[in-house]
């Protein structure tokens, strides 16, 4: 009768902490969510950020095509040339720059594209688990009510004698 209680409470122990490892993993579950949300947040920021940039390029690839031949046309002025080819110098730069924006931000959408993808696995790895833990603490609690109609059916079999 001992090893039956004993029995039943080392089951209700494995129960209780199957719960709390459900609640856990629900816990991680929610908090990566979160973060994939948010990372999604940043990759649809940094995509129109990147549409921008890609229009600001466009804009200054066509600023840099009118300013050379702004440049051909006025060869034979010398003063106008040096003004003009200042200002291409100054354009160029600025797509330089703008170019080397444009890659990085396409790296780091790249890098996130990346974490995103880290991040969905490792939800999916978690959810797996939780389902798994699920599954176990229903198999415990099939057990313990099994458990325990044994010892009710026992119990009531003593009853008689």
């Amino acid at each position: 009768m001992d090893a039956i209680k004993q029995r039943m409470n080392a089951l209700r122990l494995e129960a209780d902490e199957s719960a709390g490892r459900v609640e856990e993993l629900s816990a991680k579950v929610r908090t990566l969510e979160q973060e994939n949300l948010q990372k999604e947040q940043e990759i649809t920021s940094l995509q129109h950020r990147n549409g921008v940039l890609e229009q600001e390029v466009e804009k200054l690839e066509n600023l840099h095509k009118d300013a050379k031949a702004a440049v051909d046309e006025s060869a034979q002025h010398g003063t106008q040339n040096e003004s003009l080819q200042r200002r291409l110098q100054l354009l160029e730069e600025e797509a330089e720059e703008n170019d080397k924006n444009l890659r990085e931000t396409n790296e780091k959408l790249r890098q996130t594209d990346v974490k995103a993808g880290h991040y969905e696995r490792k939800v999916q790895a978690l959810e797996q688990t939780s389902d798994q833990w699920e599954k176990k603490y229903e198999e415990m609690a099939k057990k313990y009510a099994d458990t325990k109609k044994e010892l009710d059916d026992f119990v009531a079999e003593i009853g008689n004698i």
